[in-house]
């Protein structure tokens, strides 16, 4: 392979976005129709990810110069590469509802190959186990919730001390009340 300019460009810009990326899902991608791939697309682009066509070639290079030896394993075949350098679970999340929507886990039409989060490779199955997550706003509200619960506990216990007390003094005035 010759190396021109060009080629030399697109591994810098592949480079920048493997070490930049927070989350990044490979793909194989043989087999789509274009409709399914503009509507495949479009969700990505509406999440925020970036979704091109990738030389597995190049992709290498670029993987090995940033130190992602265990991502040229994945390089074979047809390879798409949707980047997200906002959310680490986004690419995964949007890809893996695609096929189920869309039933191409049968088909084998549209395949995850790996994925990277934070820069760690990690298998398909890593990023089935990663799409299956809740998203950052339900977790943040689990955590929450769990901190707020023995602090809910604790008010309630309080309270009951206090209830206890205004039933005693309720009983008493009806009780003078009545005599």
């Amino acid at each position: 392979m010759a190396v021109t300019s060009a080629k030399q460009a697109i591994v810098a810009d592949l480079k920048e976005k493997l070490s930049t990326a927070k989350g990044a899902v490979l793909t194989s991608y043989s087999g789509l129709t274009v409709a399914q791939d503009t509507q495949l697309r479009r969700k990505l682009r509406e999440a925020g990810v970036s979704y091109n066509v990738v030389k597995n070639t190049m992709t290498r290079i670029a993987a090995k110069e940033v130190g992602l030896d265990g991502l040229t394993e994945y390089l074979e075949g047809t390879t798409a590469l949707a980047v997200s350098f906002d959310d680490a679970v986004a690419p995964a999340k949007v890809i893996s509802e695609f096929i189920k929507a869309n039933k191409l886990d049968q088909e084998k039409k549209l395949e995850v190959k790996a994925g990277l989060v934070e820069g760690q490779v990690i298998d398909a199955a890593g990023v089935k186990a990663l799409a299956s997550l809740p998203s950052r706003e339900v977790l943040i509200a689990q955590v929450l919730a769990g901190m707020q619960s023995p602090i809910a506990g604790l008010v309630n216990v309080l309270q009951g001390t206090i209830r206890n007390a205004v039933y005693v003094l309720d009983a008493v005035r009806q009780q003078k009340e009545s005599a």
